[in-house]
């Protein structure tokens, strides 16, 4: 049955463009750009036909409320944390929500999607989430649901606030790998600081990474890394805010799918959303 969703997720060409709106999960207000109206965010998405959306529990039922047999496959976000305001919490924690993979069986999703945090100074919010994967596992495995882990390495809060991605390869490595011998079906990790050597995260992990987009930046530097990551290896991408808070958030989403399935180039892909 876990083969069966993931060729809802990869299709045909063995790509993947998850494009994430479950930003409203973690509290945070500068998060919320463009998705105020999460009716109006998901049906433009949806237009444009990704393989999948990340959506929360609370989120799901638009996307899969929608008519047809063509809408994107849903990617289901089981976990909550606290870790992403700029200002660091006392207590940090990552919570998965009740019966996690039972709901993504109502909702109909094609995959469920877990944190595995690593903060500087921060090893029990690591510990809950290997307990969070830990507990998900098995239960993913009882259902035939895909499992997709997301390893995040961060650099201290007061360098970056709260959205802290740390590009250093020798870190992201060894907790992708964590990840994987966790029992990830899928990872969703960061690009390292030298795109050139995405390859080594493909290998270690030995079975599809779809890169994170991160925060926030140009166009042409986002499709220009989309290529260059799928160049290394990578089975596709999972995009949130370089997606929904483009000026043209179909376009991008089709330029973005041309890349991860047609191999087009960033000059094509720029064609595409300047019409």
């Amino acid at each position: 049955m876990k083969k069966f969703r993931m060729n809802r997720l990869f299709g045909k060409t063995g790509g993947c463009l998850d494009v994430a709106i479950d930003h409203g999960f973690f509290n945070e207000a500068s998060f919320l750009g463009s998705i105020e109206k999460m009716e109006k965010a998901i049906h433009a998405i949806v237009a444009a036909q990704p393989d999948a959306i990340q959506l929360t529990v609370g989120q799901a039922q638009i996307l899969q409320s929608l008519p047809g047999k063509d809408k994107p496959a849903l990617v289901l976000r089981t976990d909550v944390a606290n870790c992403y305001n700029p200002k660091v919490h006392e207590v940090l924690f990552s919570y998965v929500i009740d019966e996690a993979v039972e709901q993504a069986l109502r909702l109909d999703a094609a995959c469920v999607v877990v944190n595995l945090l690593m903060l500087p100074n921060q090893p029990d919010l690591h510990r809950q989430c290997v307990e969070n994967v830990g507990r998900l596992k098995p239960i993913c495995d009882r259902y035939g649901m895909p499992l997709m882990v997301e390893p995040l390495v961060m650099q201290p809060n007061e360098q970056k606030g709260g959205y802290m991605v740390d590009g250093d390869l020798n870190k992201i490595l060894p907790l992708v790998r964590q990840a994987c011998e966790l029992g990830a079906d899928i990872i969703k990790a960061d690009p390292c600081d030298d795109v050139r050597e995405y390859h080594r995260v493909i290998e270690i992990a030995g079975r599809p990474v779809l890169p994170r987009g991160g925060g926030k930046a140009p166009e042409r530097e986002i499709l220009q890394r989309t290529y260059d990551l799928m160049q290394q290896g990578a089975s596709g991408i999972v995009y949130g805010r370089n997606i929904i808070q483009h000026e043209k958030p179909v376009q991008m989403t089709k330029a973005l799918m041309a890349i991860v399935h047609d191999g087009a180039n960033v000059e094509q892909a720029l064609k595409i959303i300047r019409g």
